[in-house]
């Protein structure tokens, strides 16, 4: 993914040129230095090396490895999958929302989750979802205008909008379900009680309490009794005309051994859908008008192919193949600001990587905001620049939001879709400019969110 030879290199553009980003480490970090940096933003903790280098290594309390060599990346998340699960600090940081679902699962126990879930999310489910998306563009458009000509925190309202999109694709007509519990319980869990503690930076065992995640428990627990009334009330109620995901996990099993989801099970897998399927959309969706702000001739290219497309409405399914465009933007937002800016592996047995030698307990992280930003792999790497996506694409695992491999995120095509139907329908609609002095600054706690929100003006057409 190389652009022109004459393009200037990356270390020579003015910051005034460039969309906003994470200041890597210049220095290496000890324990307590580490735990500070992660409490403030995990990205934090990546050294500025990790842009150059293919493998860097260390220990804070552990051995650790960050990897951005694509090679190495397709062992580690293809051929030797079951020798690098995700680590036990990722399952501490989610357990408590999610228990051991789809996106925790290892194993056995993953493979046949996967297998139940996979027609939930195949083409044909999708399709018939996406009315859903443009009917909440739809109503994203009326809030915005309706507003007037005045700053609009965007990030606000894109994650109403996805939360939208999510709750009615999960709960259909809602079978009662307290969606203002659910989305309380998982913002607080995302704002609060997520952060690194110092007990797991150590590796210190899971059982031990996390005095920090204990915060947002009682909404955790108002999230999780409104899931599960929505599923008793499903199962008593039968099935729906037009099925959701809820009838759609509840009725399935896995083709090869017949096994259904307890109502546990059906639960935690629905609110790990709910999570991430609101959560890391919104954000790319933020992002992506966040970057058409800062660049007013992308946005007005954006906004031609949208209007030429939609002819005054909004965006469908049928419209996504030719918003070419309106998918690049989407990608390189999804380049500069990967929801999951970092996620990390524990090695179960000696290997070497990248000439490296790996001990069976070493975490392994994929710093994939520092691979999507990495000098071998990208010109101009820390630039807004969407047309590089018309031409090939990236190499296999240097481009990776959602993951690859197996464990690909298997609602990534749902998210897709999501993020250019509702991007086009704004841009049709709205001039977007950025608020000065409000530029939003890139901080991951779980996700790499926008801290401040995103303003903008939106001017309407």
């Amino acid at each position: 993914m190389k652009d022109a030879p004459d393009c200037p290199p990356p270390d020579r553009l003015p910051s005034d040129r460039l969309p906003v980003r994470v200041a890597l480490t210049q220095t290496p970090l000890g324990v307590l230095g580490s735990l500070n940096a992660a409490r403030r933003n995990i990205l934090g903790i990546i050294p500025e090396q990790a842009t150059r280098d293919p493998i860097l290594s260390g220990r804070t309390g552990k051995r650790w490895h960050m990897v951005m060599d694509p090679d190495t990346l397709r062992e580690i998340l293809l051929e030797k999958l079951e020798s690098y699960p995700k680590s036990d600090v990722t399952k501490n940081l989610l357990r408590p929302a999610i228990g051991e679902s789809l996106f925790i699962a290892e194993g056995a126990h993953w493979r046949w989750q996967r297998r139940t879930a996979a027609p939930a999310f195949s083409h044909r489910s999708l399709q018939g979802l996406t009315p859903i998306m443009s009917a909440a563009a739809e109503r994203s458009v009326a809030r915005i205008r309706s507003a007037g000509p005045r700053a609009v925190n965007m990030f606000d309202e894109m994650v109403t909008t996805t939360f939208d999109v999510i709750s009615e694709v999960t709960f259909g007509d809602g079978d009662g379900v307290d969606r203002t519990a659910v989305h309380r319980g998982i913002e607080a869990y995302l704002a609060d009680a997520a952060r690194l503690s110092l007990f797991d930076v150590l590796g210190l065992p899971g059982w031990i309490p996390r005095p920090g995640r204990m915060v947002a428990s009682r909404d955790m627990v108002a999230m999780k009794a409104a899931a599960d009334r929505a599923i008793a009330a499903r199962a008593a109620r039968g099935a729906p005309a037009v099925p959701d995901l809820l009838d759609l996990l509840r009725t399935g099993a896995d083709p090869e051994t017949g096994r259904r989801m307890t109502p546990d099970e059906l639960r935690d897998n629905l609110m790990t859908f709910v999570v991430a399927g609101h959560e890391t959309t919104a954000l790319t969706l933020s992002w992506a008008l966040y970057l058409c702000a800062f660049d007013p001739e992308v946005q007005d290219r954006a906004r031609a192919e949208a209007q030429s497309v939609l002819s005054g409405r909004v965006a469908t399914a049928e419209d996504v193949g030719g918003l070419v465009l309106i998918r690049h933007i989407v990608d390189e937002a999804l380049r500069l600001y990967p929801p999951g800016g970092l996620v990390s592996r524990t090695a179960q047995a000696a290997d070497t990587l990248c000439g490296t030698h790996i001990r069976a307990g070493d975490t392994v992280m994929i710093p994939i905001y520092a691979l999507h930003r990495h000098r071998a792999l990208w010109d101009r790497p820390d630039a807004f620049l969407p047309d590089r996506w018309a031409g090939e694409r990236p190499a296999r695992y240097s481009y990776l939001p959602f993951g690859d491999g197996p464990r690909i995120c298997i609602g990534a095509a749902f998210a897709l879709q999501e993020a250019v139907i509702v991007l086009a329908s704004l841009l049709a609609n709205f001039r977007f400019s950025p608020v000065r002095g409000r530029d939003p600054e890139p901080v991951m706690i779980l996700t790499l969110r926008p801290e401040g929100g995103v303003w903008l003006e939106a001017e309407a057409l």
